[in-house]
């Protein structure tokens, strides 16, 4: 047989049948268990000797009828088995319900009957659909809410009260309880409440039934209102404030109506419910109920609503049971318990249970209650108003469940309760989490508690700002939030307590939930706000509400006028002239002013001083009158009793003491109220004079000097025929007098202090303002308003995180605290605002304990027993790698965490990588054992950036475990391995080499930062010595500088000039050799090989920077020579095709100059200028001149291998086939012009060769023959170079005179080797390139002042002495050469006597020279017999003069 189907809550959680069983053997077992029950109520009657046994009663029965119609029942039930949907329920539950009604039965017998009702309610064939169930459920309903019997014991009336609640619980929880109408669902409520109350004197079981009871019956109820058409509640009229009710419920029904006998509804032998009890709870309730805990104000007018009642139940009797639950708060505020003065009894029973009930509700009807203008007008006004009254209250539990309750609307209703939540917020959570406001520890726990819970919900804080910190009407509740949450954290001269953890949470919450919103986007660019024309401030509307792209820029742009207005504000309180102007000059009033902006602005404004706001609107100053008015009208007094509109007007400002000044500020009040609120003053001159009147009152009332007060009578009496020549109504006037009297109308309102409390007055006016306040803004999960929000209260934020980390002893709050910092890393990195990112990182990097002088002896062990330390350093690099784009100034603190890891050498090997290919780097080395630069590898910086000191990780580790000393060390025990490991562990999570290598991702402004960065920490570097570890600092700086560098190749313009600088400045204060010039000077020249080929439009700039090398001082050059031309040799050969300017070429070369005078260097730098100039391979017009020039030095170097000089030479005499490539390569690519300059270019080149050849002539050692031949060489081969004629004449007196007349001189004062052929090479290379050039040479002007140049060298050949004595071959050679010559010029015609009257003077300036050197030559060659004929030999002219 199937299981039965019970329900719970609304739901059934129904079982399905195990087996399929048919619906006969179904509907006989129902049969048979209505049977037993029939049978278990007859078993107990018969118990009792009044239904034993028969009897004769005056109508000749033989039974009672109770017992006839269960027997009756019995006989029938059987024959209903195949058809029970069919039977009317009445059949089979009359009977029951006919001996729960009964007064005769005892408490045993209406028990049973009790629990037979209820078996059957909870079957599952009764539902919608069966017969006549509506008739049932009500009759069900009626006899139980009735019921009576008789008491025989406490304990058996306990158990019918528990069946009773049962059968309730059962009858909302069937399927047939929506065919209950509003009038018996309220009946039911009603009856469970009695007995709620009832319990109070009976068992602690049963008063926990029942208040269980009672929440199950509420949450079924409120549950159904998510089904409930939508279209039901429009026939609900809605009254015109929330004291009027839906009535209707007739005397048996309403929940506070009296039987004719001035009983309860419901009586258990004949007891009213509301008997004596002993308990405090049951007097409490048994008051509640006493003083008039109203449902129905006035059932019969209004019988029109009657039918709702009596529909299925649906809105109107949730109206009915809310509004109930709602009296319940309030009949504590009518018999005056106040939540601040009464026992703790009262205090938290009676609203306790009734805030339980209502949150119960509210959690269950949710969002449903905005469709139903009834419900959503009592949650936002009788609701609230009472919220914000036990809100208040002494009793944690009380506002506890307070604050449940607000969040549980929050979350369902937010769009409807704006300026409630900001009420709650400002005037409860806001005032109770501060001790300042007298609170209590547990008060401002459970609120602090309560803003936690909000904050952890994830729009709840954007919201308020979009809400309410961007409006000009509402307070700034985000930010005082935000500020609380950070003042709330940190500790106040103790350890941390359970507040200041709570507030982090919060605070946390808050910070998270803005980083987890950066993912979803929605982050628009934040262009500042200017207001660059007027327009009315206060009128400022949004175009869409529920459009980010309409809302974001609206509630933002209203935030700056906010802003705006605050700092007006604050210039007013100062000058209100010049505050006016202020806000001229912004924009936010009218250039002219204008009388209602200037009212809008001391209306919406918050901060004014309101002694000034007074002065200013009682002035009789007319633009201050017509202020006054346009002030009066923004006000909203419709249908608000005069006093409390009073209060209202005089909260804005300070009333003026002047007499003419408060009848100014009273007629614009009294002007403004009748226009609004007419129904009882005839006119504006009633309002004023009443008004008048109230002002008086409140002065006798609360002034202590005043001894006789007015009494009620007296203020009547003063107020008679003021209303048009009419008296006011009485109970009117006692009304006001009451309120004066009992509530001061404050003249001289506070200025902002603080958190102001509710009050009725401030709600209604709150109420009204709420019908006209723009709509709630929902925020999504987009970070729209995040930076700003966050711009806010970064700082407070990041101050409080970092207190408590501070203060923390506990690893779960370590690690709370950084989930914080790392959440406000990554909102300030992705809404770019540095400052904030620099702030935490500076804090951050004060816990790492590496900024702190150690003052411990084993730092490194001491950090690995820190682990507070252990996780800031994570942290900090952790932020430093995944947010370093967004890093300036930070950078400095985090340099210096470097710097002190590098100092205790625990940083990696490599952490100054830059990813270099190593194969790049030199294996040899240079003498003294210096290491040559190269990539930073994990042996160079060991030997470099580790200090002098053994005081690393591994150096420490060695001390421990060393065993060759002659000391005894102890072995290192358990806990420093620990230690040391977990610093192990800690810094290989820093991943502090990534910041370096992965640099080439830094942001540019990032990076350059980073750079002055390393640079300030290396330090300014001084003349003369500095510490050791002073030095070991800029080195490892100077390694890190260069590894971005190299890293950032395609940004290097971005570094380059400090970089430069800095190594500078290192070159210019560095005397001696020390190990940061050797890494600054190699360093410069592996950033110039490095990026040479990368960076042509730099390659002069970096080139250049290599004339630092040149500045050097004496001694540091001299130790470094060999290793630096080495490195310049690399970058020549690696970077020869990328050197292109001549001013490259000149650094260049000049460096490899130097190294010819270097016995170590000056290998490396010959073999690099090989490289350049053999077979021309690297040499260009712009590197041409520069390399003879470097080859001369080489050449006349005396360091060096003997043949060296030799091959410098052939070096020089190689590159003629240069020029003359470009010169033909000229003739033939380039037009006219081009081809003329290149070749003069050319020509310069080729003189400036044979120039230097001719210095390398004169050196003292044999080399000089080999630069004679080389010379010669170059002047006469055949290398199709074109010379120009003048180019000639310059070589002749630059080059060959030049060295004739030297190697003349050299001959006759030095003792040279080999000095007699060097003089014979020398004439004979003249004879021949005279010789060669002859044809040309004869044709130019200057051809005689040549021609007496050679005789001139030649006559001192003859008469020159090599080592004393002339020399006998020189005097063989010169006559010989000089015949051939003259013979040569006579047959060319060049040598002839052209006029026999003396006018030739070639003719006789030649013979005038040669006969001082041959005196017989003239004769020889043109002999006086047939001078003009003789023609020379030819064989003997073209005699090579060499031979």
């Amino acid at each position: 047989m199937g299981r039965l189907r019970l329900h719970s809550s609304i739901k059934a959680i129904e079982e399905e049948p195990e087996d399929c069983e048919t619906t006969s053997s179904n509907e006989s077992a129902i049969a048979c268990m209505i049977n037993s029950e029939l049978s278990a109520v007859l078993a107990v009657m018969r118990r009792n000797v009044r239904w034993g046994g028969r009897y004769v009663s005056g109508d000749d029965q033989l039974e009672h009828s109770l017992i006839q119609s269960l027997k009756t029942l019995r006989k029938q039930i059987f024959s209903w088995q195949h058809q029970w949907q069919s039977v009317s329920p009445a059949l089979y539950l009359q009977p029951f319900l006919d001996v729960i009604r009964s007064d005769e039965t005892g408490a045993p017998i209406t028990g049973v009957a009790l629990f037979s009702v209820y078996k059957i309610l909870t079957l599952d064939f009764l539902d919608r659909n069966t017969v006549n169930v509506e008739n049932a459920m009500h009759s069900v309903v009626d006899a139980v809410t009735s019921c009576r019997f008789e008491v025989t014991d406490p304990a058996s009336e306990e158990v019918v009260l528990m069946k009773i609640l049962q059968v309730l619980l059962a009858c909302m929880r069937s399927k047939a309880s929506v065919m209950l109408s509003n009038q018996h669902v309220c009946t039911i409520v009603n009856t469970c409440f009695r007995v709620v109350h009832q319990a109070g004197s009976k068992s602690e079981l049963l008063q926990q039934s029942a208040r269980h009871t009672m929440h199950e019956l509420v949450r079924c109820i409120f549950s159904h209102l998510l089904e409930v058409d939508n279209m039901q509640h429009s026939t609900v009229r809605r009254g015109s404030s929330t004291k009027n009710k839906v009535v209707g419920l007739d005397d048996e029904y309403s929940f506070n109506s009296k039987s004719q006998n001035g009983t309860g509804t419901s009586e258990y032998d004949g007891q009213p419910l509301s008997g004596a009890r002993s308990s405090s709870d049951s007097t409490v309730l048994n008051s509640v109920i006493d003083e008039g805990m109203v449902m129905s104000d006035n059932g019969k007018d209004n019988v029109p609503d009657l039918h709702l009642m009596t529909e299925p139940y649906g809105v109107p009797c949730m109206v009915e049971i809310f509004h109930f639950l709602c009296s319940l708060l309030n009949v504590v505020e009518h018999i005056g318990m106040g939540p601040r003065a009464n026992t703790t009894a009262f205090d938290e029973d009676v609203p306790l249970f009734a805030l339980c009930l209502i949150n119960s509700a509210i959690e269950l009807g949710g969002p449903a209650i905005r469709s139903h203008p009834r419900l959503l007008s009592l949650v936002q006004d009788e609701l609230f108003q009472n919220l914000m009254i036990f809100g208040l209250s002494m009793s944690p539990v009380i506002l506890s469940t307070v604050c449940s309750i607000v969040l549980n609307l929050y979350q369902h209703l937010r769009t409807e309760l704006k300026l409630q939540l900001e009420a709650f917020l400002s005037c409860v959570v806001l005032r109770l989490a501060q001790s300042r406001y007298g609170a209590s520890y547990q008060q401002q726990e459970v609120a602090m508690e309560a803003l936690v819970d909000f904050c952890r919900q994830k729009s709840f804080m954007v919201e308020m700002y979009a809400n309410l910190d961007c409006d000009i009407t509402c307070t700034n509740v985000f930010e005082e939030l935000a500020n609380l949450l950070s003042k709330s954290a940190f500790p106040v001269n103790s350890p941390l307590s359970a507040m200041n953890i709570l507030a982090l949470d919060g605070l946390i919450a808050v910070i998270q939930g803005m980083a987890e919103r950066i993912s979803n986007g929605g982050r628009s660019q934040q262009n500042p706000i200017n207001l660059e024309e007027y327009a009315p401030f206060w009128m400022v509307k949004c175009e869409s509400y529920s459009d980010p792209d309409r809302w974001v820029p609206f509630v933002r742009r209203r935030k700056h006028i906010k802003r705006r207005l605050m700092i007006g504000a604050d210039h007013f309180n100062r000058d209100p002239k010049k505050g006016l102007e202020f806000l001229q000059g912004t924009y936010l009033l009218p250039e002219k002013l204008d009388p209602q902006s200037v009212a809008c602005f001391f209306r919406f404004t918050a901060g004014l001083d309101k002694n000034l706001v007074g002065d200013f609107l009682g002035n009789h100053d007319e633009f201050c009158i017509q202020v006054l008015h346009e002030f009066a009208g923004t006000f909203d007094f419709e249908d608000m009793n005069l006093d409390i509109a009073l209060r209202l007007f005089l909260e804005t400002f300070r009333l003026p003491g002047e007499s003419q000044k408060i009848a100014r500020v009273l007629e614009a009040f009294s002007e403004r109220y009748y226009e609004q609120s007419p129904q009882i003053l005839a006119n504006k001159d009633a309002a004023l004079l009443l008004s008048y009147s109230l002002i008086m009152l409140n002065t006798d009332q609360h002034n202590v000097q005043v001894k006789k007060k007015m009494t009620e009578e007296d203020f009547i009496r003063n107020n008679r025929s003021i209303n048009g020549g009419n008296d006011l109504p009485r109970e009117y006037l006692s009304e006001l007098y009451n309120s004066i009297c009992n509530n001061e109308i404050r003249t001289t309102p506070e200025q902002s202090a603080g958190f102001a409390e509710m009050n009725p007055s401030r709600w209604i006016d709150l109420m009204h303002k709420s019908k006209k306040t723009s709509p709630y803004i929902l925020c999504d999960s987009r970070a729209y308003l995040d930076h700003d929000m966050f711009a806010t209260m970064s700082g407070p934020t990041i101050a409080a995180i970092s207190v408590v980390f501070d203060h923390a002893e506990h690893e779960d709050v370590y690690k709370t605290c950084i989930d914080g910092f790392l959440a406000v890393a990554k909102i300030s990195a992705c809404h770019h605002l540095e400052d904030v990112l620099d702030d935490l990182v500076v804090s951050l990097c004060k816990f790492t304990t590496l900024l702190n002088p150690s003052l411990v002896e084993e730092p490194v062990l001491a950090f690995g027993d820190d682990a507070k330390a252990r996780m800031a350093t994570v942290t900090v690099f952790t932020i430093a790698n995944e947010y370093g784009d967004f890093i300036r100034t930070g950078w400095r603190n985090i340099l210096d965490c470097i710097l002190r890891l590098h100092k205790l050498g625990l940083l990696p090997a490599r952490v100054a990588s830059d990813a270099a290919d190593d194969s790049e780097a030199p294996s040899d080395t240079g003498g003294h054992g210096k290491s040559l630069p190269n990539s930073l590898s994990s042996a160079h910086v060991q030997s470099i950036g580790t200090p002098r000191r053994s005081s690393g990780l591994m150096g420490r580790f060695s001390q421990l475990l060393s065993l060759d000393t002659e000391e005894p060390r102890s072995q290192p025990t358990e806990q420093q391995l620990a230690a040391h490991q977990r610093t192990l562990q800690t810094i290989q999570k820093c991943r502090i080499d990534s910041i370096f290598t992965e640099s080439k991702f830094l942001l540019a402004d990032s990076l350059l930062q980073l750079a002055r960065a390393l640079i300030w920490a290396a330090g300014r570097p001084q003349k003369g010595s500095s510490s050791p570890e002073d030095e070991d600092t800029a080195v490892f700086c100077l390694e890190l500088l260069i590894a971005i560098t190299l890293n950032n190749r395609d940004r290097i313009r971005l570094l380059w000039q400090g970089v430069y600088e800095h190594i500078a400045s290192i070159v210019h204060s560095t005397v001696m050799p020390c190990a940061l010039i050797e890494k600054a000077i190699f360093g410069l020249l592996r950033i110039c090989l490095r990026l040479l080929p990368y960076k042509e439009k730099l390659a002069d700039e970096l080139l250049r920077s290599l004339q630092l090398v040149l500045k050097l001082d004496a001694r540091v050059a001299d130790a470094y020579c060999e290793q630096i031309t080495q490195e310049v040799s690399r970058l020549v050969k690696a970077n020869a095709t990328h050197i292109r300017s001549q001013m490259g070429w000149r650094t260049t070369t000049l460096l490899l100059s130097i190294t010819a005078r270097h016995p170590e260097a000056s290998e490396a730098g010959f073999d690099a200028l090989v490289f350049i100039m053999s077979d021309g391979a690297h040499l260009s017009p712009a590197n041409y001149v520069l390399c003879i020039d470097a080859a001369r030095h080489f050449a006349e170097s005396r360091v060096g291998p003997a043949d060296r000089p030799a091959r410098a030479v052939d070096l020089m005499a190689g590159s003629v086939a240069s020029l003359a490539c470009w010169s033909k390569d000229t003739r033939e690519a380039l037009a006219e012009t081009e081809a003329v300059k290149l070749s003069q270019d050319i020509g310069e080149m080729w003189l400036r060769l044979v120039q230097a050849l001719r210095k390398v002539s004169l050196d003292q050692r044999e080399v000089r023959n080999h630069a004679l031949l080389s010379l010669q060489m170059c002047l006469t081969g055949d290398h199709e170079i074109y010379l120009p004629n003048g180019l000639w004449l310059q070589c002749f007196d630059m080059v060959i005179f030049t060295m004739l007349d030297d190697l003349i001189e050299l001959a006759s004062q030095k003792d040279y080797r080999n000095m007699e052929e060097t003089l014979i090479l020398a004439l004979k290379l003249l004879a021949k390139i005279f010789h060669q050039l002859l044809h040309e040479l004869s044709q130019l002007t200057t051809f005689c002042k040549l021609w007496l140049g050679v005789l001139n060298r030649m006559e001192k050949c003859m008469k020159v002495k090599v080592r004393g004595k002339k020399s006998e071959k020189l005097q063989e050679l010169v006559p010989e050469l000089l015949k051939n010559t003259l013979t040569v010029m006579k047959s060319k015609g060049i040598l002839a006597k052209r006029s026999a009257l003396g006018g030739d003077s070639l003719w006789e300036l030649t013979w005038l020279h040669v006969n001082n050197i041959v005196p017989s030559l003239q004769s020889e060659v043109f002999p006086e017999d047939d001078s003009e004929n003789v023609q020379p030999d030819p064989v003997s002219a073209e005699t090579n003069p060499n031979e």
